[in-house]
């Protein structure tokens, strides 16, 4: 169960955020009110949030989880692997410290590089996606670290997507959202898998909360898969944020 996220104000720079998207730039305003709606499916979830104010300096700043792990024994503070977004982590260091002990939170030191998207959490295991965000140094730091605190973690390899969570959602009790390249992947044959179509792959970044499951909003097919395994879910609207690769779980750290 969590009982707290942290989340970032989007900045008017966001319009100039890394994207690989072609749906042209996102409405800021909009954003800002998709952002408020977001926050409060957080608090509908039971989550107390901390909602810190936009850093014009970074425009994708708004995408918190790729700054920070946080697991239920320690804290990690990431190195992203896109240069633009290698700052963002300083401001967050501090929020992170008001949660953690120090000697509860570990680092990811160059040239190591990690983004939180890249990591997909199943009870003390982690997933961890290899990708052009996160390398192989950087990963096997975060397994190091997970190993000192008593839990465990693998690497994925990934071929076509940006991170391991754009294709994968893990929604507890064994259930699996899964699309693209891992739907043929052994690694997860273990799971019940929810496969989604390639036409509705952005909606499989979805995100469990004490027994709700938030989903990306015009995607009734997956809605109803996921309502037919009897959890309770809430659509959030992330339109404009996925115009520069952003999808749910990018824009909170739950804890």
């Amino acid at each position: 169960m969590f009982t707290r996220a942290i989340v970032k104000k989007p900045c008017q720079a966001m319009i100039h955020g890394i994207t690989t998207a072609n749906l042209g730039k996102p409405d800021y305003q909009l954003a800002l009110q998709q952002h408020a709606a977001y926050v409060q499916a957080l608090e509908q979830c039971g989550l107390k949030v901390t909602v810190l104010e936009a850093d014009e300096s970074y425009p994708d700043s708004c995408f918190v989880e790729d700054t920070a792990v946080l697991t239920p024994k320690f804290a990690l503070i990431t190195n992203p692997g896109a240069p633009s977004r290698k700052g963002e982590v300083a401001s967050m260091i501090p929020i992170i410290k008001q949660f953690y002990s120090k000697d509860a939170i570990e680092y990811i030191q160059a040239p190591g590089t990690l983004e939180g998207g890249d990591v997909m959490m199943v009870g003390d295991h982690f997933y961890i996606g290899i990708s052009d965000r996160t390398n192989q140094e950087g990963a096997g730091q975060f397994i190091h670290a997970l190993e000192k605190h008593g839990m465990s973690g693998e690497m994925v390899p990934l071929h076509t997507i940006l991170h391991l969570k754009t294709g994968l959602s893990y929604i507890e009790n064994n259930n699996l959202l899964i699309s693209g390249e891992f739907l043929e992947n052994p690694i997860f044959s273990k799971f019940h898998q929810i496969p989604i179509t390639a036409d509705d792959a952005y909606s499989t970044n979805g995100l469990w909360i004490n027994g709700k499951v938030l989903v990306a909003a015009g995607y009734p097919k997956t809605k109803k898969a996921i309502e037919d395994l009897g959890y309770e879910v809430l659509e959030v609207d992330t339109s404009e944020y996925r115009k520069i690769d952003g999808s749910l779980t990018c824009l909170s750290l739950r804890f």
